[in-house]
């Protein structure tokens, strides 16, 4: 898929106020710092378009991107981030949530980690909520460009099994480095082929 046009439509807070219409809506989630900002800059081709920041916890709202006229793209607010206090965590949590769980338009979630971690139990915790509430998500191991590829291969290993011990299958596993433009191709091949099927 080429992307011919990105062009931001609206940030808030509140659920109810996203775009009206049916276009598929494609979101990006993740701990923060995990890279999302740049990796969306970097699908779109557009170096501004979502802002990247040293300290995590920039995205405080829900962003929409309007994609070739046809989909959205959805930038979430990240998910624990410890500095925020415990309300400002807690108000995070409920437009993550409300958002996830009554947005229809809603085709995929993309859930972002990075590649250097082991697994984490807050990414863990998340992925298992989505599974109980039934939401389509992906997972996207960031900043391949990190760490040599035998590491790469043992790390994603070791987070298929962990996967495992509480999934019967594997969710997709897409890579990307945002700094080396890599996985840009298969991202928006995947999303173009679930567009076709809709």
């Amino acid at each position: 898929m080429e992307i011919k046009s990105a062009e931001f439509v609206i940030s808030n807070t509140n659920v109810k106020k996203c775009p009206a219409g049916n276009l598929p809506e494609y979101a990006f989630i993740g701990r923060s710092n995990v890279g999302k900002s740049s990796l969306i800059n970097m699908l779109t081709g557009k170096k501004g378009l979502a802002m990247t920041s040293q300290k995590p916890g920039k995205t405080m709202l829900i962003n929409h991107f309007l994609i070739n006229g046809q989909w959205y793209l959805v930038d979430l607010p990240g998910y624990g981030f410890a500095q925020r206090g415990k309300e400002g965590r807690e108000n995070i949590q409920r437009i993550i949530e409300d958002y996830i769980l009554e947005r229809e338009q809603l085709t995929n979630l993309f859930v972002l980690i990075d590649c250097r971690h082991e697994p984490q139990k807050i990414d863990l915790e998340f992925m298992e909520w989505l599974g109980e509430n039934g939401i389509p998500f992906s997972l996207i191991f960031t900043k391949i460009d990190k760490i040599s590829k035998g590491r790469l291969q043992e790390n994603l290993k070791t987070y298929q099994t962990k996967l495992l011990e509480s999934w019967e299958e594997l969710p997709p596993i897409l890579l990307s480095s945002s700094e080396k433009k890599e996985g840009r191709d298969e991202i928006l091949d995947y999303i173009d082929e679930i567009n076709k099927s809709l």
